[in-house]
């Protein structure tokens, strides 16, 4: 199908300032559904209160507005511009909850502006708690036993029927702000009062909590004919409990069996579908047991999100420009995937690689922050890494981030006692990471970590092969160090496990080099033609078939 054509301008929201919860992703989101917009010859018109943005350099639209994000200058805009869409997809939870204003106070309607992308409708059912468990009721998907409430008295009431702990979920916030994990009576009130403040229509969905069960999610594209694909999986570090924005996070997903993928794959066709999100992206999450094959589904934005700019880098699949130009009429299979430049954008993404992002924070900046991980997001970044394994994944990203010691076996925690160290990985917490790897350095058993955490079983161990390869006592030579370099160990710790200089590891790596691998989008079944590549240590094929690997390597 052809593009519209009886659209000629779009008015498009950005996300205004930069907060915890909403940055620079849907800088880079928006920018990019700017600029197919424009190619495609159309007017673009875009409103942003934030002029540190790409996205307002005067050359991404044709005309940009550094106004304030409110309902009463939109409309004065919308009067001076007439554009005959508006685009609310990509400017973040503001833009959706600006669009829904917009059109509940008749201001679409009054210009003749139609909602593209996402309805009024769609964007009801996807961020009001009470609707959108109704409309999963209807396709017989279930969602964790819940009750909404729109005041602390009736919050006190009906907490009864779904017991603690209980999850508090605030409708159309951004980041979970206002969410807390509620443990008993006492602390309710004013947990819920702050809940109800940080929702702009007063409701909070209480959920029976879910701690410890798995968290996944998808991201899905869907078209106007009702084609759909889904772009990434992506898994969970910590389960349920954590804000995946403070989790680490692992795509593609790593411990779903084909089973439980086929079926999660299945319920977010399902969904989209019901929520009714016509053209564009959205990412739905799930909590599946980790004893069974029973999942619950937790919720869904009907919007890009920080997730899909992670989706977009992970697998070179350009989540805001294909949203940007399925809301002008085109359909999946006839956008042409920029990176292959001959299959169509309808091919999901099947990567041979293993992304992980890791999230930042700065609690030194926020003194008074508590640095305990929950429901609601606290971290101001994060980092990504792609490689071969999992655990040269892992390695990588940890490197990337920007702390004082940014490698996982150069931190000791030599100084904390048995006790403290287990409370450090009970309680979710940014290092959760360097504390878990400390205990396996101590000897402590798996089964411990993974009680006290309830983080699957095959992260742990993973993260325990990485000690083991540090610990054991082998010769210093070529092969070995090669073989730590494809873990993703670095030259630092590797000099620190054999008592070597760095310069050592680094005259024996001299004959030796990392390969560059492309992120096509397709694992090789096509020619790519991206210059998007990652680096990583791996023998070549008949070196690897002749030569017995000296470490387990997923």
């Amino acid at each position: 199908m052809p593009r519209r054509t009886d659209i000629k301008k779009i008015l498009i929201l950005g996300a205004g300032p930069i907060v915890i919860g909403q940055a620079a992703e849907f800088d880079y989101s928006g920018t990019q559904a700017c600029k197919a917009l424009m190619k495609e010859g159309f007017e673009v018109v875009l409103v942003n209160s934030n002029p540190a943005t790409i996205m307002t350099d005067p050359e991404i639209a044709t005309r940009t507005y550094i106004e304030p994000l409110h309902i009463d200058i939109l409309e004065k805009i919308i009067e001076k511009e007439r554009p005959d869409a508006l685009l609310p997809t990509l400017g973040g939870q503001t833009a959706l909850n600006l669009a829904k204003d917009l059109y509940e106070a008749g201001v679409l309607q009054k210009y003749g502006v139609e909602m593209i992308g996402a309805n009024y409708e769609a964007i009801k059912k996807g961020e009001d708690r009470a609707l959108f468990a109704e409309a999963m009721e209807q396709i017989n998907l279930k969602v964790p036993p819940n009750t909404i409430v729109n005041s602390v008295s009736e919050g006190i009431e009906k907490i009864r029927d779904i017991g603690f702990p209980a999850i508090l979920r605030p409708a159309f916030t951004l980041g979970g702000t206002g969410g807390s994990i509620v443990y008993n009576i006492e602390e309710l009130p004013m947990k819920l009062e702050n809940a109800l403040k940080s929702s702009p229509i007063h409701q909070v969905l209480i959920d029976k909590s879910l701690i410890g069960w798995k968290e996944f999610e998808l991201e899905v594209i869907r078209d106007k004919a009702d084609n759909v694909v889904i772009v990434c999986s992506i898994e969970n570090f910590d389960p349920m409990g954590v804000h995946t924005g403070d989790s680490i996070t692992i795509a593609p997903a790593q411990t779903l069996t084909d089973k439980q993928y086929q079926i999660l794959r299945a319920a977010s066709l399902a969904i989209i579908r019901k929520i009714g999100v016509d053209t564009g992206g959205s990412n739905i999450q799930f909590a599946v047991d980790p004893h069974s094959d029973e999942f619950y589904v937790i919720e869904m934005n009907p919007r890009v999100s920080r997730s899909s700019a992670l989706a977009s880098k992970a697998t070179g699949f350009p989540i805001a420009k294909v949203a940007a130009l399925l809301a002008v009429g085109y359909t999946l299979d006839e956008i042409k995937n920029d990176i292959t430049k001959t299959t169509p954008i309808s091919f999901e993404p099947s990567i041979d690689y293993v992304v992980v992002k890791i999230p930042r924070f700065d609690f030194v900046k926020f003194k008074e922050a508590d640095p305990t991980l929950g429901t609601t997001m606290k971290s101001v970044g994060e980092v990504m890494a792609i490689g071969r394994i999992f655990k040269e994944s892992l390695m990588k990203a940890v490197r990337s981030l920007e702390i004082e010691n940014p490698y996982l076996f150069l931190k000791s925690y030599e100084n904390l006692s048995y006790e403290e160290l287990i409370k450090h990985i009970r309680m979710p917490n940014p290092e959760r990471v360097f504390y878990i790897k400390e205990a396996f350095m101590r000897g402590v058993d798996i089964e411990k970590i993974h009680e006290v955490s309830m983080i699957d079983i095959w992260f742990l161990h993973q993260i325990k092969e990485l000690v083991e390869a540090f610990k054991e006592d082998m010769p210093f030579d070529e092969d070995v160090v090669f073989e730590l370099k494809v873990l993703g160990f670095s030259n630092k710790e590797i000099a620190k496990k054999f008592n070597k200089q760095e310069s050592e590891i680094e005259s024996m790596l001299e004959s030796l080099s990392p390969t560059f691998k492309a992120v096509d989008t397709c694992a090789g079944e096509f020619k790519a033609y991206t210059p998007y590549y990652y680096s990583s240590w791996e023998y070549p094929y008949f070196h690897i078939n002749q030569k017995e690997a000296i470490f387990d390597n997923d």
